[in-house]
């Protein structure tokens, strides 16, 4: 019987898994280099969808110690089952282990680092990427969270009919989409700026980092309840996707997409 990849890949998810990475890895903290490792792994707790950097304790120019008791458990913020992306703290662990402190020079990282319980992993130390100003692979920085080996972005040029709404209300349409498609997203639609109805949107002051694509601007459409934070545009693209310069996208989860005047029903296990 043939396997169907993509569901025998979540049935992966409630594991520890962990996957070597050929890569230098380096983390820096005021100007300082704390990490650096070519052993390093990129380890995914159970239930999360993005990987953490782990190294081996040695590559740590730290000091490393059992964490102090937190005020609550960062788990119980989590709710049962939910997939865990990287709105969920480092803290929130799924996995037996220890958490750790560090402890660079002046600088105090609490729960910085984790410890599992697991003999593949044994002499590893998990660490929150967040808890470092800057990480590189090899020469390149990395932003956001580290990139997965097995996560695809491809980005297609295509001439069908996309339109997008918003209760009722036309917000782009295209004969010129850029459709992206991303591993676990559903299909995105990046539309030309042109073919965007900027009198609807309004400037917001979120932002997002993503590793693969770049920094992103949004807009949302005041008086709705959806539309806040709706649309975005990577102002600032990375190499690897530099066609997503100057085109605009919206959360298909929250309004009416059109593709050849076909409704899209999407279907992804996260919802933003």
């Amino acid at each position: 019987m043939a396997l169907h990849i993509s569901p025998a890949f979540w049935k992966l998810l409630p594991e520890l898994r962990y996957e070597p990475t050929p890569r230098r890895i380096r983390a820096q903290l005021g100007g300082n280099t704390v990490v650096d490792s070519t052993n390093a792994v990129l380890a995914y707790e159970p239930r999360r969808v993005t990987p953490i950097y782990a190294v081996p304790a040695g590559d740590i120019s730290a000091e490393v110690a059992a964490a102090s008791e937190p005020d609550g458990d960062p788990l119980a913020e989590v709710p049962p089952g939910a997939l865990m992306d990287p709105r969920y703290p480092f803290s929130a662990h799924t996995a037996p282990g220890q958490p750790l402190d560090l402890r660079a020079g002046a600088h105090e990282l609490p729960g910085a680092g984790f410890r599992p319980d697991d003999a593949d992993l044994g002499g590893y130390v998990l660490l929150d990427f967040n808890a470092f100003d800057r990480w590189l692979e090899e020469d390149q920085m990395v932003e956001g969270h580290p990139r997965d080996p097995f996560h695809r972005v491809d980005a297609v040029d295509s001439s069908r009919a996309v339109r997008v709404h918003l209760d009722g209300q036309l917000l782009a349409e295209t004969r010129q989409p850029l459709l992206v498609y991303e591993t676990m997203l559903p299909p995105r639609t990046y539309f030309p700026r042109g073919d965007v109805d900027w009198d609807v949107l309004n400037t917001s002051t979120f932002r997002s980092v993503c590793p693969y694509k770049g920094t992103a601007n949004y807009w949302s459409v005041a008086g709705h309840p959806a539309g806040t934070d709706l649309a975005w545009s990577y102002e600032r693209v990375l190499p690897d996707s530099a066609q997503l310069k100057d085109r605009v996208s919206f959360f298909d989860e929250r309004t009416d997409v059109y593709v050849d005047d076909t409704k899209q029903e999407i279907n992804s296990l996260f919802r933003f």
